[in-house]
């Protein structure tokens, strides 16, 4: 086996398919990068139990072959090697890495041994690779770190014809994205649960592709693949029931305050500053004006106050935040002017962005938040 690649696009390559290595296993072989070199090209792959990565790229082979090399110290090397051409070739059950008047040698793995990749189930539809990873990134801020609860660190994937919504929450904030897509057939209805964490890296990856295929396995296969500019790759589903989300949303509200969204987020970030572990932050939103507050009760408290412009109708109401949560709801809507729907201060808000009357559209971005209740 021998070949010569492009170093920035080997680099690239190698640091991409190793997100799919594990980091503990009981396989030694899944710490291993799955190298082919045909005719045609190079094929760098890994997995793990749950995900598996594939990437094609361009390749002066001189010989074909298969090897398996160690992943993370191959991303390594390749990424601190001079802008000159790679040439890697096999020597018995050596890997030869040569680079300008730079040379490697590491072992390789029995590549007989290594376990194949999942098949990639068949495509179900495309859609524009950055209007995807914004989507992603709108949603998963909602989705849960804890590992003892796994249906809550997953994003809801819901395929219902041209549209697929994305949901994530952590049972005190829900998030919601609709997005137009194509698929292969208009009749398609489907739904998936997968991790987050896959989720926004592969979506953030491949954004600057032009198009994202995804394609989505039976629930019995349990297995979700996207595809991208020559990347491929593939996760489990999480096996896990995700709550029934939509009946969540409110229905209506009897207050509406459309508010500036740089400049709420301003405020809250420095009524931040004085607040201790866990204290609120308070918002009062009157008719013209908002009253953004937090800290005090006691004399050797510091307490902070910040006035806010806004629009509201419906009746004046105060209500209370976690004010990290609130940023991170804030700083996902894609819009200049956020839009504040409450019906009192013991129940949830809805935040989305205020449409935009020139493209007479909404962004499709709703954000619930759990108030937290006041003395």
């Amino acid at each position: 086996m021998k070949f010569r690649v492009d170093r920035d696009v080997m680099a690239d390559a190698v640091n991409w398919a190793t997100r799919s290595l594990p980091t503990k296993s009981t396989n030694p072989l899944l710490a291993g990068l799955h190298l082919v070199a045909e005719r045609t090209g190079l094929v760098l792959s890994g997995n793990d139990a749950d995900v598996s990565a594939r990437v094609n790229l361009d390749a002066d082979v001189a010989e074909p072959g298969t090897t398996l090399i160690p992943g993370r110290l191959l991303a390594d090397i390749t990424k601190s090697l001079p802008s000159a051409p790679i040439e890697i070739s096999i020597d018995g059950s050596r890997a030869v890495i040569t680079c300008g008047r730079s040379s490697f040698t590491l072992p390789t793995m029995p590549v007989a041994d290594y376990p194949p990749l999942p098949t990639m189930p068949e495509i179900s539809g495309s859609i524009d690779a950055a209007s995807f990873a914004s989507a992603v990134a709108q949603v998963v801020v909602a989705a849960s770190r804890d590992e003892t609860l796994p249906a809550f660190t997953g994003v809801k994937i819901d395929v219902d014809g041209s549209v697929i919504t994305l949901a994530a929450t952590d049972r005190y904030r829900l998030a919601v994205k609709e997005i137009a897509w194509t698929p292969t057939h208009t009749s398609i209805a489907t739904n998936a649960l997968v991790p987050a964490k896959f989720l926004s890296e592969t979506a953030k990856s491949l954004s600057s592709s032009e198009l994202v295929s995804l394609a989505f396995a039976s629930v019995s296969e349990g297995l979700i693949g996207i595809e991208g500019a020559g990347r491929q790759t593939t996760s489990r589903m999480l096996a896990a029931d995700f709550p029934k989300y939509r009946t969540l949303l409110p229905s209506e509200s009897s207050t509406v305050a459309q508010v500036s969204t740089a400049s709420l987020i301003e405020a809250v970030k420095r009524v931040s500053l004085v607040l201790e572990r866990e204290q609120p932050i308070k918002i009062t939103f009157g008719a013209t004006e908002a009253t953004i507050s937090g800290g005090g009760g006691s004399g050797d408290i510091a307490e902070a106050k910040e006035y806010v412009e806004c629009a509201t109708t419906g009746d004046e109401i105060s209500i209370a935040f976690n004010p990290n949560f609130l940023l991170d709801g804030l700083n996902a809507i894609d819009a200049p002017v956020t839009v504040v729907s409450m019906t009192a201060a013991a129940k949830p808000a809805v935040i989305t962005g205020a449409p935009d009357m020139d493209a007479d559209s909404q962004d499709g971005f709703k954000y619930l938040l759990m108030p937290i209740r006041q003395p």
